[in-house]
């Protein structure tokens, strides 16, 4: 026991010395699995010189992961995994770095800057960004401009950022789990019928565009009570600039909770609004809010029908089973889930492991 508890004290120790950051030895020993890797360089020097010519070059149907390693840079292309090109796992050098750049517009399943379809598909380290509307300017008419589409099943994208005006984030149906990304836009900028978690991410709102009209962040598509979608948003932040609601129903039995999670004064004291025919069916909306805080979280002029969950269900949908019930997750490239620092970048997960 005293050689074991000696072991424990030098490794703590090594611990804090070497792990300061949260890109630290541990997270890059966990994120050194071997794939076979397709590099894209603008600058000639990898195997491919844009992103979609390297999911081209995979085969359909294929079982087992690739990763697509793509250089710094701006990459001016829409971006498209096929329904039958699943595990496929990009990586960029960082969300500030490696940035994929479309401008089409009015349709949302046309325009968006990149499509995935596919199952099991794994995103890190890289942005998506529909310039119609970003950053917004005079010149260009208010339109719907998709940043990223994503309608395949067990789909994870960490530290990557979406950036749009309207219509940024299409989380169109399936399993989706979010980390440390960041979702800017101004309207409906995160919409659609997808289970999914996003946890610490920043919401980034730039309904200061709208010249005094408000913004609004989800659009949630849950059409049956039966349906087990919504939107969780666990530990974010909400920044920006205007006034925004945290969201409007789009199908009758629309879901989205925020849990623990800032909410600046960007949040309009209401809430939430039932827009349109959803006027007098807000009993069927599950719009709630628990443990945020920030001036936007002051609840008391919120709207009534505001959504009051049970701790059962509160504990469902804010756990990681909502979205991963099979264990999907464990089983990406890079075990995003176990990735828990604190601010100074400690790997806690890790130390639990060993007491």
């Amino acid at each position: 026991m005293l050689f074991h508890g000696q072991f424990l004290c030098a490794f703590f120790a090594l611990f804090f010395i070497s792990f300061g950051s949260a890109n630290s030895w541990v997270f890059r020993r966990l994120s050194m699995a071997t794939y076979p890797t397709i590099y894209v360089d603008q600058s000639g020097h990898g195997n491919f010189s844009t992103i979609q010519s390297a999911i081209d070059s995979i085969p359909s149907n294929n079982g087992n992961w690739i990763c697509v390693s793509v250089r710094a840079g701006e990459y001016r292309e829409q971006v498209r995994i096929p329904m039958d090109k699943p595990y496929i796992y990009i990586k960029g050098d960082g969300k500030r770095k490696t940035t994929v750049v479309w401008d089409s517009h009015d349709s949302i399943a046309t325009s968006p800057t990149f499509i995935s379809q596919a199952d099991n598909i794994f995103v890190k380290s890289i942005s998506f960004k529909n310039s119609f509307n970003n950053p917004p300017t005079n010149y260009n008419p208010i339109r719907t401009a998709v940043a990223a589409m994503i309608s395949g099943d067990k789909s994870s994208f960490y530290r990557c950022g979406f950036f749009g005006f309207q219509d940024t984030l299409w989380d169109v149906q399936g399993r989706h789990y979010f980390k440390l990304c960041t979702i800017q836009g101004a309207i409906d900028f995160i919409f659609g019928s997808g289970q999914s978690i996003y946890e610490r991410c920043t919401i980034s709102v730039i309904a200061g565009a709208l010249d005094g009209l408000a913004g609004y962040i989800t659009a949630q598509g849950r059409s049956t009570p039966e349906e087990t979608n919504g939107f969780v948003f666990k530990d974010c932040n909400v920044i920006g600039t205007g006034l925004t609601y945290l969201g409007r129903p789009w199908r009758e039995y629309s879901r989205v909770i925020f849990y623990n999670s800032y909410l600046s004064d960007v949040v309009l004291p209401l809430g939430w609004n039932a827009w349109g025919n959803f006027g007098g069916r807000e009993h069927q909306l599950t719009f709630a809010e628990h443990g945020c805080y920030g001036i936007g979280s002051n609840t008391l002029n919120r709207v009534k029908w505001e959504a009051n969950l049970s701790q059962d269900i509160l504990s469902w949908l804010t756990s990681i089973r909502f979205v991963d019930d099979d264990g999907w997750i464990s089983r990406l490239p890079v075990n995003i889930a176990l990735y828990m620092y604190t601010n100074s970048g400690m790997f806690l997960s890790l130390l639990i492991g060993l007491l």
